[in-house]
Parts: C-alpha cells; structure tokens; sequence
C-alpha cells in the first residue's frame, strides 16, 4: 500500500524547511526559487501515543513504530504544466505520490521573496490547483485520442471498459478546462478502476498546510481564514504549522527538551506530528499491532482490510497460510493492564478469515504454509 505524501507548493513558501523539520533530514532550504531540484524523500515515524502505553505493560526488548514517507517536491510556477520552471519534471514527481501536502504561505517577511510579490493563499493556491489540473487534462485528452482504436478492439473486455470509460473521460475534460480537481467530480470505485492507470495528479486527496510566523499559531490570522475557506469548499484538511517553530523542536535532542519546549508554547503537540497524523487519516490508513516480549510492532493496514490481508502486511506467507487471529483491543490491554486478565474478562477472542480489524486492535496470527 502507498504511505507516502508529496509536499509541494510555490517556490519560497517554506516547504523545504517544513520537510527538514518533519524528517530531520538536510534538504536544501534557500532564498531563492527552486532550490530544490530532485525530490528528497524522508521516512518518519507516525505518532502514536498508543505505543507507550502498550509498551509499559508488555515490556518488549524492542519497540517498531509505523512509517511514512514524505516527498519534498520543488516549487511549483504558474506555467509548470507548459514545462515552465522545470515543471514536466516536477510534475513527473508528483504522480508518483498518493496523497499530496499542499504548503501555503501564510506569513508577511520583507526578507523572504515571494515569487509573485505579495502573499495571497488563494491565489496561489489558485495557481497550483490550475496547474495541477492542466497537467491531468493533457494526459486525458491524450487517452481520449486514443480510445478509437479500443472501441474497435476485437477482445471483448477491452471494448467493453473503452465504452464505459468514455463518459468518465469526458466528465473529466469538461472539469479539468475549468480548473477544477478530477476528485470534484467525486467518482464512484468503478469509474476510478476504469482511469487507474492514468496515475491524475488531483484525483488524489488534498491536504492544505499553512505555514505561519510565531504570532498565528494560536489565534489564525487573515491568511489562514483565506486557506480555510478554500479548504471548506473542496472539502480538504487544514493544518497549520510554524516552521521556525518546527526547526526549533527539531534541534532538540530529547523527547523530555521537545515536551517542555512546547509546553512553553502552550502547545500540546508540534505542529509536524499534527501534519504526520492528518497524511496517515488522508490516505485512509490505520494500524494495528503486534506484542510481546521480543518486540511491539505497530504495523499499517488500509480502513477495511480483513484479518487474512492484514496478516499479509508482515509477509505474504501470513495471508496465505491465514489460519484464525487471536485479537484484542489495546484499550481492553490499559484497563485490565496484562493479556491474563483480557483472557479471564473474555475480552481475548479468536477470529477468522472474515474479521475486520479495527484500529488499535492487537493481533497474534496463526498460519500454516
């Protein structure tokens, strides 16, 4: 399954910054437009203060949280999907990511250029989502242009999908040429198998960040009202983040210093794990885990998912030799404090191939290959 999310944005918002805070990680971060070339990729540990609480209770040798990637992806311009700025090539990365992250800047500093002269979210946000949507509108008159030869195809299933594909095609271009997102149009599962392999840049979930100076973390200022606004009507997330702050807590060595620095702030979580955890939700993803005295583990599985496919997660032979899952619920574990008395309070249950796992549900799978 797909954990990664691509932050994009237009040049000198403060992705790059962002980025480096959230993973640690030396990107580029500069005054000056696309700095960053190449997309540079960080993994990241999902914030979950559910392994603490299983791990003082179970006392593992080690303990693995659950990952995910983020993309730094240059700055996007106004002409991108012309190729302006570099951008067939940043572009080409954007498709390759399932979620996107999309920064705003949301602060006023003379000392910071923006690419346009002014801070104004909507507008570039308006810029980013044109773009973005002339970038997929080309690629979907290219497959318009080509479903002819398909309609006359001779295999059956190949006509069939090219016929059914047609009207989804043309839904697409007539929302497309008016700037809007293919997700808009908000098509059924079928009608998506059917362009799956178009990979549409905004066929894929949004989620707004808005990067703001120290002043606006608490209250938001006129540039967050503007983000949210245009967050509310395409039915995204916002979250919003001071980077400056962000690069602070990151230079941190210690969970103890990071605590008490944003306890200082009168903040209960940073602002990175807030976006880390808004990725995870977007992407429709949740976790359970696996526990005992040899490791915690917290492992992914896609909302939904049957107990035999979240077995696959850890190693294909686990779905294929699925047998039956002994279950609980971590939050059964904190009350009741050891897997004895989950036994005796019957809380500890065995389920099947047709079991869907919850989130936070702690798992042990019996398979036979």
């Amino acid at each position: 399954m797909s954990l990664n999310v691509g932050i994009v944005g237009l040049p000198n918002v403060g992705k790059s910054t962002i980025f480096q805070a959230i993973t640690s990680a030396p990107a580029e971060a500069a005054n000056y437009p696309f700095c960053t070339i190449e997309p540079n990729i960080g993994i990241v540990n999902v914030p979950d203060e559910r392994m603490n609480k299983i791990t003082d209770l179970i006392k593992p040798k080690s303990i693995i949280p659950a990952v995910m990637e983020f993309k730094d992806i240059a700055g996007l311009v106004k002409g991108a999907s012309k190729g302006e700025g570099l951008g067939n090539q940043f572009l080409g990365h954007i498709r390759q990511v399932a979620a996107i992250a999309h920064v705003v800047r949301c602060f006023d500093d003379t000392d910071v250029i923006h690419v346009d002269g002014k801070v104004d979210p909507a507008s570039d946000i308006e810029v980013i989502n044109i773009e973005l949507a002339f970038a997929d509108l080309e690629t979907v008159e290219k497959r318009i242009s080509n479903l002819g030869k398909f309609l006359k195809s001779n295999d059956k299933k190949v006509k069939a999908d090219a016929q059914a594909a047609a009207p989804v095609l043309d839904r697409l271009k007539a929302a497309l040429e008016d700037g809007k997102a293919a997700r808009s149009l908000e098509l059924e599962k079928d009608e998506r198998d059917l362009i799956k392999d178009l990979h549409l840049i905004t066929l894929k979930d949004m989620l707004y960040v808005c990067n703001v100076d120290e002043e606006s973390i608490e209250d938001d200022n006129d540039h967050v009202k503007a983000v949210k606004e245009v967050a509310q009507k395409e039915g995204a997330s916002v979250v919003k983040i001071c980077g400056k702050i962000e690069s602070e807590i990151a230079q941190l060595e210690s969970d103890e210093e990071k605590k008490e620095f944003l306890n200082d702030m009168g903040l209960k979580e940073s602002g990175l794990d807030l976006l880390i955890k808004a990725g995870y939700q977007i992407l429709g993803l949740k976790t359970y885990f696996t526990a005992g005295e040899k490791e915690v583990r917290a492992w992914t599985f896609t909302d939904g998912m049957k107990a035999p496919q979240c077995a696959g997660v850890i190693h294909t032979d686990f779905e294929r030799g699925f047998i039956k899952a002994d279950v609980y619920h971590c939050e059964d574990l904190f009350d009741l404090k050891s897997e004895s008395k989950l036994k005796e309070a019957g809380k500890l249950k065995m389920e099947g191939k047709e079991y869907i796992v919850k989130d936070g549900d702690v798992m042990h799978f019996r398979f036979n290959v």
